[in-house]
């Protein structure tokens, strides 16, 4: 098949497109920038520059590659802070809205059997059990300073899955770690934790899923090959609470153990979403993506994934 990946220098991305030329797709990778045409060929795909938030540029790309499948993973974040979120995701809201809206009338317009989009597992309500299904609810009960960024992700959701002329798909990828990712050998997360920026608030009862970005590309290329219309939960098997995961974290890297502050604390520190993440987040079950995609995280857990982020963490310093 061809594929034409939208954000294709992205984390994901540069997982992605090699996997994709390996298993005997023709891939064009769609970057905003120039100067990064010369990644994407290197990762084995025919690069196309164009501004996702342009119809005009995306109508063209896609009319000139006529592909088969089009993935959607458009992001721009800008640097985190938790009391400010929605304004880090600023761009990415864009993309989510506009640069879908651009993609799916471009996809429509070449006859795309599947459009495969990037969703996020934490926009789940945070109520009931403690791991939710592709089935729970989704996208209303956001902390405040994370609403324009549910509703965003929400729009990605609800346009793809209405796209009737095609298979239109969602992924709601777990937290990202390792390599280009901010929990990667030389994130902004992961140097946080090493220097103790990164407390457990309240009881540490939210319930996190995390997914190694390789495991988030091969789920990704399962879809592309055989996905079917539907949202898929793509984690690990291990939802895990922040009292667990974040100490040990912290203990893999050679950090001292996270500090601990209480819930008001919090607050000041990391606003309303800080503390919502930190004590009722709830985590994700990838029962329907192994099932129904044939797919098997090589990081079943984030003890194993940490592990390995650890040790390249070390060779890097």
């Amino acid at each position: 098949m061809k594929v034409f990946v939208a954000g294709a220098t992205g984390a994901i991305g540069q997982q992605l497109l090699p996997r994709l030329v390996e298993a005997g797709h023709a891939v064009v990778g769609m970057t905003r920038s120039p100067s990064k045409e010369d990644l994407v060929r290197s990762l084995g795909a025919e690069p196309v520059v164009a501004d996702a938030l342009d119809a005009e540029q995306v109508a063209e790309a896609v009319g000139r590659a006529q592909p088969d499948v089009i993935v959607h993973q458009l992001t721009s974040i800008g640097p985190m802070d938790l009391r400010h979120f929605d304004q880090a995701f600023a761009m990415t809201n864009r993309l989510r809205r506009e640069g879908t809206d651009h993609l799916l009338s471009a996809g429509q317009a070449v006859g795309v059997q599947r459009f495969v989009a990037q969703s996020f597992f934490a926009a789940y309500e945070r109520v009931g059990g403690p791991v939710k299904t592709e089935d729970d609810t989704f996208g209303t009960g956001a902390a405040k300073e994370m609403r324009q960024t549910v509703a965003a992700i929400k729009h990605v959701e609800d346009a793809v899955l209405a796209a009737s002329w095609t298979e239109g798909i969602v992924l709601r990828y777990g937290g990202f770690y390792g390599p280009g990712t901010s929990l990667g050998p030389d994130g902004e997360q992961t140097e946080a934790v090493r220097q103790r920026k990164f407390p457990v608030v309240g009881d540490g009862g939210g319930v996190w899923s995390f997914i190694h970005i390789a495991d988030a590309a091969a789920a990704t290329l399962a879809a592309v090959e055989h996905g079917h219309r539907g949202v898929y939960n793509v984690v690990d098997d291990e939802p895990a609470r922040v009292a667990e995961w974040l100490p040990e974290l912290a203990r893999t890297l050679g950090a001292k153990a996270p500090m601990r502050v209480p819930r008001f604390v919090g607050r000041l520190l990391t606003g309303e979403i800080g503390v919502a993440m930190m004590t009722e987040l709830r985590g994700a079950s990838n029962a329907k993506a192994k099932r129904e995609l044939g797919w098997e995280p090589v990081h079943a857990s984030w003890r194993q994934g940490f592990a390995e982020l650890s040790a390249a963490a070390k060779v890097r310093a």
